[in-house]
């Protein structure tokens, strides 16, 4: 069902611009940098085949034809796939570090992330340091690496004592370092799931899974307090200290399973 072949992102306005012209008309021009990713990356030629992803859920498979455009091979209302959205969704909120974010949003993309939200911590990177623009092309190519069929929304990079004061709605966890007797992050998880299972969670995990990383110098005594006050839970992820990188990919990794677990869980039984 096209699961083999590559993937190419598109918008979900072209889709629909190509919908309205119906589907003997389906024929989606390039841009350039798609073409030069089709013809002199993957070295496509005419008649060759490929996917193509709105990013929204949706799946059509196309052939490049002669005149260096796809032809769709569904109509373009009826894609061949088409995916609910993944549930709960799932944040990754990251003080933007010195070094290693590129790294993080891919790999945060690969686990799931539905939103990823950067930080400008008192303690971490000055703002300077958000390539937003490439870092959304980053995000972009995990994406179609990954094969999946929802794009992640990456956010404008804001403050992060301001971001983290707003009502932390769902499940929100703040990883803290330095700081004695916290939970867990997977033992927090745990207690979540019974207490939910019980009926007796104050957080409605259906609104959101989310997790907030800090600068690898630790969140300033404001934002913590700041946070806590919203309704932020602090965990740990372990005696060591991490580097920003390792935090966010570990935490995110457990959260990821956590909900993947909770969702086959609640499948119905095959007949």
């Amino acid at each position: 069902m096209g699961r083999e072949l590559r993937r190419l992102l598109i918008s979900p306005d072209r889709i629909a611009a190509l919908a309205a012209g119906g589907p003997e008309l389906a024929r989606l021009a390039l841009e350039p940098q798609e073409r030069h990713y089709l013809e002199r990356v993957l070295r496509y030629r005419p008649g060759d085949r490929l996917a193509l992803v709105d990013g929204i859920g949706g799946l059509w498979t196309a052939v490049l034809d002669p005149e260096r455009r796809l032809q769709l091979e569904q109509d373009p209302g009826a894609p061949l796939l088409r995916e609910a959205p993944p549930g709960p969704p799932l944040e990754l909120a990251m003080a933007v570090p010195r070094r290693e974010a590129d790294l993080v949003w891919r790999m945060a993309t690969e686990l799931g992330a539905d939103r990823l939200q950067p930080l400008l911590a008192e303690r971490g990177a000055p703002g300077e340091r958000c390539p937003i623009e490439r870092w959304q092309g980053i995000v972009r190519e995990a994406t179609e690496q990954c094969e999946r069929l929802w794009h992640p929304v990456l956010e404008s990079p804001g403050p992060a004592g301001e971001w983290l004061a707003r009502p932390a709605a769902g499940i929100a966890l703040l990883a803290t370092t330095r700081r004695e007797g916290l939970p867990l992050c997977s033992q927090r998880l745990r207690e979540l799931a019974d207490r939910v299972e019980k009926g007796a969670s104050e957080a409605d995990p259906t609104a959101g899974l989310r997790l907030a990383i800090g600068p690898e110098g630790g969140w300033s005594p404001q934002e913590e307090e700041r946070a806590e006050a919203a309704g932020w839970q602090p965990v740990s992820l372990g005696p060591t200290i991490l580097r920003t990188a390792t935090a966010a990919v570990a935490g995110l990794a457990l959260l990821a399973d956590w909900r993947a677990l909770r969702s086959a869980s609640c499948r119905p039984p095959s007949p």
